[in-house]
């Protein structure tokens, strides 16, 4: 019976060191946030509110900054959502930049995209190469 309560001590006391490490490491990824995922997360925050806070005015309104001529709101809003900043793409199509949409993605897919078509994630990936 003893060596059955000795050996039932050692796993909890194991089991206990587990815990303990796995929830020191825990604390240490939430604080010091090595792989930068706090960027990820929403804070619930918008900078048109700090802004309202600081000044103190309440009338402040922002528009909303067209940040690519080319691109409609939606197509904007879909490529911000994969974490593409919009800014960064060519402001106008060269005849290389499509020659090389229509290579990558196909004709009926590059001409639905130019049309207003929103592209998705898979669209993006394929044709990346093209905006560098």
């Amino acid at each position: 019976m003893k060596t059955l309560l000795k050996i039932l001590n050692w796993i909890f006391v194991a089991l206990g060191i587990i815990f303990l490490i796995l929830i020191i490491m825990v604390g240490y990824f939430i604080i010091a946030d090595p792989f930068n995922l706090k960027a990820m997360l929403p804070t619930g925050v918008s900078p048109i509110s700090i802004i309202k806070t600081a000044t103190g005015n309440n009338e402040i309104k922002i528009d909303n900054i067209d940040k690519n001529p080319l691109l409609t709101e939606e197509q904007e809003a879909q490529l911000e959502a994969i974490g593409v900043d919009p800014a960064n793409l060519p402001s106008e199509i060269t005849p290389e930049i499509e020659k090389c949409l229509v290579e990558k993605l196909g004709e009926t897919r590059a001409s639905q995209i130019t049309q207003g078509d929103s592209p998705n994630t898979a669209d993006f990936l394929k044709a990346s190469a093209c905006f560098n």
